[in-house]
């Protein structure tokens, strides 16, 4: 640290004054045996440290006796000198008996920086005072934050040593959370390079090891004032710096995690430490650079480092899903999310490896494998994926014989257990991706376990869950569940809005006014409640809006109104179609003669074709033709092909795809991801959007509906709900 940048970190504080609590004159026992001797911290050059005996002798009023005490190792030396020697002196004699060069010393009194210029005298230090030895960096560009956190870990380590209050004094918390706060309100927002420099400051001053050894010390009241300053570290991580700074505290909660595994996997505090770290990853989406910069070696570093937390995770997911097995109990939601989250850093970084192609091979050929640095972690993580998928085809297996499960995935059992099983299905899917035949073996647990799965899909999917990897497996789902996880991509239905789209319609000009209503509204407003009022009518409300959408739907398909063509053989179906025969077999029959007729008789023109369409609009006829000069182009038996083709082309691509993508943009804007329309049609079989839009062939069944049937206002037993039942029975007879 250069003079200039000593000055401005120290020299504001040269009037404050040291809270009563942290005063050492009169908490330091004036025992010299109080003293401890030890060797420097890694964060200086290792020498021995003597410890000079005071005299037993009174000592002068010129004379001083004081401790030296080494922040990083919290130990003492115990210095004679006089008040009218140079604070450089002390420095050379601190040098002597450390090797400690000079230019990186820093000495600490009551929150003061020493200056070589000054005298002892001049800071007025006391018989048994302490002065804390810092390192010093000359070249910091973070010298306000160096000493902040110097002094917080200083605090810590005095209160360690029981020199300073307990962590159950009122004060002793609430000052440690006030140094945070600070330190995360020096930290550089709009520089990702600053930032990690003043981050790393915690780090590198041993800030999460003395807050650690605080939690575990054995002094009451101390684990409590811990817990409570790491619990505000980790919320502060998240709340106080932007998302952008998020992965530049991971190596920090990462050395909080690893202090702390060692007071045990199952520790409160520990479980706290280890989903924010995974908090953290998930929000960077697996970004391994916050500390290697993608290197390979790098790369490895990291899979090392996140694997335990895996591992670890493994090991409990699958202790609870063999409990979930005889008991209604299962995996915990953040277990599951910090697996997922741990997952992120470590599949991006096997992905992407050097020395061999995804998938591998199991077992590892090491010879070929040029990245040794993770191949054990890769090997383990198959036998993760091998003994969790084996684990979750007997939970599913269970989960099938213990339930009468329904065709629409209720069952009879409620049991709390399953709720966690797809987000672990999920995960098992992403590891079966990096080895091969792994996906296969893991698609074939699913297909023997069909039902449970789509049990699951209906019961536990929501909305805000990511289920494109079982929307692409049509042959592990039936039609209910398919239906759920496609209903969901549709926003959720909301009751009351706070603004409304008012219409007011003639039933003369239903379609009409309409069309006008719907041109002129943003497709936001679209996206908020409709309020419905025919001219000349009293009735509104939800009634009234359901019979203005059949009406205008009716209208909208009405073969008069030229707006969509039905197929002639289901009046149900509208073009387009991609298979001819269904949706026109008039067509369909014309194309196929014309490519089956004689050479000869299509050569003799008997037929009178020339490349041309004839379309009907509105009552007149429109000649269209299907390539330029197509009215001078007759068809023969070696261009017959070419006709077809044209024709099925006009009829079912050209002449609809203005129409088409209108429609497609529509759709697209009432899901709540438009980019998941082709997904949308994709997840569904044909016959899954007929029973969609209009249900199956076969009859309403009134018991099945009465069992569906939820009241609100009335129960099942009045008079009213009975004649309704009564009425529906007739009508199915």
């Amino acid at each position: 640290m250069r003079k200039d940048d000593t000055e401005s970190s120290t020299g504001n504080n040269q009037e404050q004054q040291q809270p009563p609590s942290i005063s050492s004159t009169n908490q330091l026992s004036t025992r010299v045996s109080d003293a401890s001797t030890s060797s420097s911290s890694t964060n200086f050059p290792s020498s021995a440290m003597r410890t000079t005996t005071p005299s037993p002798l009174r000592l002068s009023q010129s004379r001083l006796q004081f401790f030296i005490r080494i922040i990083s190792e919290a130990t003492h030396v115990v210095i004679n000198a006089n008040s009218s020697d140079s604070v450089k002196s002390l420095h050379e004699r601190i040098r002597v008996m450390t090797g400690i060069p000079v230019i990186e010393q820093r000495l600490i009194y009551l929150g003061k920086q020493l200056q070589y210029e000054n005298k002892l005298s001049d800071y007025s230090i006391e018989n048994d005072s302490i002065l804390h030895l810092v390192g010093r960096m000359r070249s910091t560009r973070h010298p306000r934050t160096c000493q902040l956190i110097n002094d917080m870990v200083s605090y810590i380590c005095r209160i360690c040593k029981s020199i300073l209050p307990c962590g159950a004094h009122p004060y002793t918390s609430k000052h440690i959370k006030e140094l945070m706060n600070e330190f995360f309100s020096l930290t550089p927002k709009d520089n990702n390079e600053d930032a990690s420099g003043h981050l790393d400051v915690f780090l590198s001053n041993s800030a999460p090891a003395v807050l650690v050894a605080l939690y575990v010390s054995s002094i009451k009241g101390n684990k409590e004032c811990a817990e409570g300053a790491i619990r505000h570290f980790l919320n502060s991580c998240r709340i106080s710096l932007p998302k952008n700074l998020h992965l530049q505290c991971v190596p920090i909660v990462m050395e909080f995690c690893n202090l702390l595994r060692k007071v045990g996997s199952d520790d409160p505090l520990y479980v706290v430490c280890r989903s924010c770290l995974g908090s953290l990853l998930e929000n960077g989406r697996g970004t391994c650079g916050w500390r290697y910069h993608g290197e390979e070696e790098g790369k490895g570093a990291v899979v090392q480092e996140i694997f335990p937390f895996v591992s670890e995770l493994g090991s409990k997911l699958f202790k609870d899903l063999m409990g979930s097995v005889v008991e209604s109990m299962g995996p915990s939601e953040a277990d599951v999310k910090d697996f997922s989250a741990f997952l992120i850093p470590l599949h991006s970084v096997i992905s992407e490896q050097r020395g061999f192609r995804s998938p591998i091979s199991m077992p590892l050929n090491k010879l070929a494998f040029h990245c040794p640095l993770y191949a054990k972690e890769i090997e383990q993580l198959h036998v993760i994926f091998i003994d969790l998928l084996n684990i979750m085809e007997k939970c599913l297996g269970k989960m099938q014989d213990s339930s009468n499960l329904k065709t629409n995935g209720e069952s009879e059992l409620n049991h709390t257990g399953w709720s966690q099983y797809l987000f672990i299905l999920k995960e098992l899917n992403n590891i079966a991706k990096l080895y091969k035949g792994a996906e296969e073996k893991f698609w074939t647990v699913l297909r023997l376990r069909k039902a449970s799965l789509c049990a699951l899909i209906v019961r536990y999917a929501k909305q805000t869950d990511d289920h494109q990897w079982l929307l692409q497996h049509k042959d592990v789902t039936d039609f209910e569940s398919r239906r759920h996880l496609a209903m969901m991509m549709f926003p959720e239905v909301k009751e009351d809005y706070e603004e409304l789209h008012e219409m007011l319609i003639d039933r003369s000009q239903l379609l009409a006014e309409s069309f006008e209503y719907i041109m002129h509204a943003e497709s936001d407003t679209l996206h908020g409640g409709l309020f419905m009022e025919f001219k000349n009518e009293e009735a509104t409300g939800p009634g009234v809006l359901r019979e203005w959408f059949f009406l205008v739907t009716q209208a909208i398909f009405d073969p008069q109104n030229a707006l969509f063509v039905a197929c002639p053989s289901d009046r149900r179906r509208f073009y387009p179609n991609s298979d001819i025969r269904d949706a026109d077999p008039c067509l369909y029959n014309s194309c196929k003669q014309i490519l089956q007729r004689d050479p000869e008789f299509i050569d003799s023109n008997a037929l009178g074709l020339t490349f041309v369409r004839e379309v009907e609009e509105l009552g007149s006829i429109k000649v269209v033709e299907l390539c330029p000069g197509g009215k001078g182009i007759v068809v023969n038996s070696k261009n017959r092909e070419k006709y077809v083709n044209l024709l099925i082309q006009h009829r079912f691509v050209t002449s609809i795809s203005d129409p088409v993508s209108r429609f497609a943009r529509g759709f697209a804007d009432i899901l709540s991801n438009p980019g998941e329309q082709k997904l949308f049609f994709r997840s569904l079989e044909l016959e899954d959007l007929d029973w969609m839009l209009y249900g199956s062939e076969s009859a309403i069944c009134v018991e099945d509906w009465k069992a569906h049937t939820e009241y609100s206002s009335l129960i099942e037993t009045d008079p009213q709900i009975s004649w309704f039942w009564k009425v529906c029975c007739c009508f199915a007879n």
